[in-house]
């Protein structure tokens, strides 16, 4: 009888080195204090509270009435491809051709597949602070170095020239989220541009993250990386999703455009990770583009309506400071004026919040950003009241 070696398993170094995901933590966290029946205020969620829209529904009902449950090639069906060169080209103006358009699972995967294609050992990656707890994590697992650029002098606002101060014969590739999870800042138009020029003439490349694309509140305006120039687009890769924009977290579907080259590279990578995305939801996500955009105007009124409740809200708290959002539906307060002896950081005050009053929200630190807290309004508003006055009980004691 052959003799079987036992010894404890062991994480892979790669592995080893991930942080688990702040977000995700406090998902379950709130997921498991109502299945115990707790009365819990989850402002942690970075989901849109809405139900996908019934015809994207549909869509996906009749898909699978056809038969469409078989595999499909790597990128995405060809009706997904020219719905989305379609949907780019009345929205911003911008030409894309097949060979530049992927389909993906999810707008996390578009990020990852873009990483791992363009980067080696050695090579640094720009991150504006704060960052989506994803985005250094992407890269250690690529073997490079995440590289902070700070930007909370600037108000937490990406500029060209705090980009041009943190580069160097490292910097491979910059990583772009607007509008920002967890900030909620936009980066405006003229100022992006002058960021990828910034990137292009040292040779690098850009990631524009357009997750939460279209939650843009006026005076900011609307804008994807995908209008700028052919020449500044040959260094770019936009990863965009349908979690957000429609109310598909659950579909995980989404897309990534780029040169061909690259999107040729991100395919060889899919192939043999994930082979195609789900079929069903290529067939809603194509709707989705192809349909009337009025159910994202009408998420985004609602949203706009939180946001201006929540920013006054938060703003007469004792010990919290609070920008209001350019974008996505998140509020980020500094909430270093309630730390004391025995709350010392914005993790202690996270888990005072869970523990005194069953409030969820999320650690800054994930972000970068140790002293602040995601709070997200992405629930109804009658739940945002109930969480702020929790919140305020537990801010007014650590202030005495």
């Amino acid at each position: 009888m052959t003799k079987i070696v036992r010894q404890p398993f062991e994480v892979s170094e790669r592995v080893a080195e991930m942080s688990v995901s702040s977000t995700l933590r406090a998902m379950q966290r709130a997921m498991a204090m109502r299945a115990a029946g707790v009365d819990v205020v989850d402002l942690g969620a970075g989901e849109p509270d809405f139900d996908t829209p019934a015809h994207v529904k549909l869509a996906a009902a009749e898909a699978m009435r056809r038969g469409e449950t078989k595999y499909t090639a790597t990128g995405g069906t060809r009706e997904l491809q020219r719905a989305i060169i379609g949907y780019y080209e009345r929205e911003f103006g911008a030409r894309l051709e097949p060979r530049e358009v992927m389909a993906t699972a999810g707008g996390k995967q578009a990020i990852f597949n873009a990483v791992v294609t363009l980067i080696n050992p050695g090579d640094e990656v720009l991150l504006a602070r704060p960052y989506w707890v994803t985005f250094p994590e992407i890269v250690k697992f690529a073997g490079a170095t995440p590289v902070v650029v700070e930007t909370e002098s600037d108000g937490f606002q990406l500029t060209a020239d705090a980009v041009a101060r943190a580069l160097n014969a490292r910097t491979r590739l910059l990583i772009i989220n607007s509008p920002s999870n967890p900030s909620g800042r936009v980066v405006p138009p003229a100022e992006f541009r002058r960021i990828v020029e910034t990137c292009a003439g040292r040779g690098v490349y850009v990631v524009s993250d357009e997750c939460y694309l279209q939650f843009v509140y006026p005076p900011g305006e609307v804008f994807s990386a995908a209008s700028l120039p052919p020449e500044l687009r040959a260094r770019l890769c936009i990863a965009g999703s349908f979690s957000k924009t429609y109310a598909m977290t659950g579909w995980r579907i989404g897309y990534a455009l780029a040169q061909p080259e690259w999107i040729e590279a991100m395919l060889l990578v899919q192939g043999h990770s994930t082979s195609n995305p789900n079929s069903i939801s290529q067939a809603a996500a194509t709707e989705a583009m192809n349909a009337s955009q009025d159910c994202v105007r009408e998420m985004l009124a609602e949203y706009a309506r939180r946001r201006e409740w929540i920013g006054g809200a938060l703003s007469e708290i004792p010990g919290f400071k609070c920008f209001a959002p350019e974008g996505a539906f998140y509020a980020f307060p500094d909430v270093r004026g309630c730390l004391y002896d025995d709350v010392k950081t914005s993790a202690d005050f996270a888990e005072k919040l869970l523990n005194d009053e069953q409030v969820v929200v999320t650690d800054g630190a994930g972000f970068g950003a140790d002293g602040y807290i995601r709070i997200s309004y992405a629930t109804s508003m009658e739940r945002l009241r109930e969480g702020v006055r929790r919140i305020r009980r537990v801010a007014e004691a650590c202030a005495r």
